[in-house]
């Protein structure tokens, strides 16, 4: 197919179904008008001028698109007009893409400089093919510069020399070229729409850690898509008609290995959640594979310091298959392995945990804890305790920072080494952290309460830095004295990485040999008249984690400056749950009573029964009197551990739990037989 430039709205319906389903439409509609040009503007046209080489996607008489590369001497490629690109060069007649460069053909080019992550796009239709090629520009827009590896270029040969090398043409994916496609940390691939009688062809740089495209034994590659510019030119084309040709370079002989196939875009699949930085999947499968080895006139060597910050800000396929196999694992107590122990202040070491038995490990929601099971010195029985996770999902690890208070945190203190095995379950809790929210969050932590926290703060820098755009975080940390003061490294480093989005206020209630304004920024305690030196008291929503008394006295102070409830999230440490006010016009939870009269339990995996009377407590006590050790924790309903099935009946809680418990489950540390409204026999079943 031909093309005539003829002005079309930017975005055509395969680009808007994906940012639709995004949540971007509206916005990219206004984003698109102010991007996307119908010309180049000068500093695009003197890039292209300055460039070795250019990528190229075209489509064949077959309607199967092709992504090439174009060399030449920099210089090779002018603009006379802001409308038009010249290139000097010629695709070789061995090269599939050079059957879609004829006269009236629509193609897409890419600039890319490697050794500067610069990259402008631009699709067009070519006006003449004779000595040179002339382009005239459809759309012009540039392009965000992440995932492109540093790379330094150089010629082996005069790129105008014709290539005389070997084309092979492969029935199927041979070991060569599955190491190359195993080993490659970007690829290019070229795409089409055609709009009416109006083609548009687009081709794109994609890019990763090596070994980020999957290889299936029939040859299907699988690519996870990254937070970008939300064009989704590449995406949108493939959903319209399922095609894509796809080029790899080896960066070190020249060669290309070139397919045309067909593709399609993934929107749900639980392999988008395992591989880290992934937000869609594509898979290609091709249907022509064609090898030019030495094809490239160019050759690059990557730098030292080559890795682009966000590709090293993803996963991998192992990792994905790790973490996949760690989902059907989450009901179970794991082995992990000690790997390293900090001490972040006199009373709080940091104990590093990695899975060690062959699984991966399950990504946590920042703010989490962490179930483990210990048996202390002289128990003659493990003991369960939850421990908040102090780092982000993305940092590939699990890391409890433990205050040394109690039975269990001095057993870790005094027995735990690096090589020990804790066992764990899998993380839970419900005080976590939205990282895309644009409101500012203001976080409040007394003591050891910064775990929690901490862990948030590392989230929302490690996601506003992969997304380039951060959420707003004020951090209120409070300690005794500098010396009891834990991570505050850690926390200058993320200040400093957020670039001004993060705001430190250090809080010391003895600051006896600290210099103000260097070690610490304000003295006393946090409070509502602290609070009020260092906030405007706009809309934030605030994060609070410590001792009872100074998490509920915050959130008193806080809905007393007219703060809504459903702005305040907390978590207290300790045995006591906050007491919440509703806000006016929220209709509050109302339990049914618990029975005032003997319900008949049974416990259906011990095939144990019971009779509990209201003077029996709840029904994890009543299973401890039966003789039964159901797991449990806080046994204050805030940490899930004794989270249970429910088969039968109907119970009440006179506590209210803060974890979560679905409709077929009840959390035994605080709930109760409820009251019947008939004269029907109330009888639970638990499957214990």
């Amino acid at each position: 197919m031909t093309a005539t430039l003829t002005k079309l709205s930017t975005w055509h319906e395969g680009e808007k179904f994906i940012q639709e389903r995004v949540g971007v439409a509206e916005r990219m509609e206004i984003v698109g008008r102010r991007v996307v040009r119908d010309y180049m503007p000068e500093q695009h046209r003197d890039f292209y001028a300055q460039l070795p080489f250019i990528v190229l996607g075209s489509v064949d008489s077959a309607g199967d698109a092709w992504a090439t590369l174009l060399a030449g001497k920099p210089g090779f490629m002018t603009s006379p007009t802001p409308t038009t690109l010249d290139i000097a060069a010629q695709a070789d007649p061995s090269d599939p893409a050079s059957a879609g460069m004829c006269e009236g053909d629509p193609i897409g080019l890419l600039g890319i400089e490697m050794h500067t992550r610069r990259r402008n796009r631009m699709n067009g239709v070519i006006a003449l093919n004779k000595a040179e090629i002339r382009v005239d520009v459809d759309q012009s827009f540039g392009n965000c510069p992440r995932y492109i590896q540093l790379r330094d270029f150089d010629f082996v040969r005069d790129p105008a020399q014709r290539f005389t090398g070997v084309v092979e043409d492969l029935s199927e994916l041979d070991p060569p070229a599955r190491a190359m496609i195993e080993a490659a940390d970007a690829f290019f691939v070229a795409t089409y729409a055609d709009r009416g009688k109006h083609r548009q062809v687009d081709v794109s740089h994609r890019g990763g850690k090596a070994g980020f495209v999957r290889i299936a034994v029939d040859g299907t590659l699988t690519v996870p898509d990254f937070n970008g510019n939300l064009f989704f030119a590449t995406l949108g084309n493939i959903h319209l008609n399922g095609k894509a040709g796809l080029v790899f370079v080896d960066y070190e002989t020249g060669d290309l290995l070139q397919m045309t196939g067909d593709a399609q875009v993934i929107l749900d699949s639980p392999e988008i959640a395992a591989f880290q930085g992934a937000e869609r999947l594509w898979t290609f499968r091709p249907r022509r594979i064609l090898r030019r080895a030495g094809a490239l006139a160019l050759r690059w060597s990557f730098r030292a310091d080559g890795w682009s910050p966000s590709s090293l800000m993803t996963g991998d396929w192992h990792q994905a298959a790790a973490r996949l196999h760690a989902a059907e694992l989450a009901t179970r107590w794991r082995p992990y392995r000690v790997t390293k122990i900090v001490e972040e202040s006199p009373t709080i070491r940091s104990f590093h945990l990695q899975p060690d038995d062959g699984a991966g490990l399950l990504p946590h929601v920042a703010g989490q804890h962490l179930p483990i099971r210990v048996t202390p010195t002289g128990a003659d029985k493990p003991v369960i305790r939850t421990y908040t996770l102090s780092v982000a999902p993305s940092d590939g690890l699990y890391r409890i920072s433990v205050k040394r208070d109690g039975t269990v945190s001095c057993h870790l203190h005094d027995e735990i080494r690096v090589g020990d095995i804790i066992e764990a379950r899998a993380p839970d809790g419900q005080f976590t952290v939205d990282p895309y929210e644009t409101r500012p969050a203001v976080l409040l932590a007394g003591g050891v309460g910064i775990t929690p926290l901490l862990a948030m703060l590392r989230h929302v820098v490690y996601e506003g830095l992969r997304k380039q755009k951060m959420r707003p975080i004020i951090l209120v940390q409070a300690a005794h004295s500098k010396a009891d003061r834990p991570f505050d490294r850690e926390i200058a480093e993320l200040v400093n990485a957020a670039q001004g989005a993060v705001k430190c206020v250090r809080v010391l209630s003895d600051p006896s040999g600290a210099e103000e304004s260097i070690d610490y920024d304000a003295s006393g305690r946090i409070d509502m008249a602290l609070l009020t030196r260092f906030l405007q008291f706009n809309d934030y929503d605030f994060y609070l984690c410590g001792p009872p008394a100074f998490t509920q006295a915050l959130y008193d102070g806080l809905r007393g400056y007219s703060v809504t409830d459903k702005r305040i999230h907390a978590e207290a440490f300790g045995p006591s749950s906050l007491k919440r006010t509703a806000d006016a016009g929220v209709a509050t939870l109302v339990r049914t009573p618990p029975s005032t009269k003997p319900v008949p339990v049974v416990f259906m995996d011990s095939l144990k029964e019971a009779h509990w009377t209201p003077e029996s407590g709840t029904l994890l006590q009543l299973a401890e009197a039966r003789g039964l050790e159901p797991e449990f924790s806080c046994r204050e309903g805030t940490c899930g551990t004794c989270r249970t099935k429910l088969l039968k009946g109907d119970v009440t809680y006179v506590k209210e739990p803060t974890a979560s418990v679905a409709a077929d489950e009840v959390l035994l540390c605080c709930a109760v037989p409820a009251e019947q409204a008939s004269n029907e026999e109330n009888r639970i079943q638990l499957a214990i």
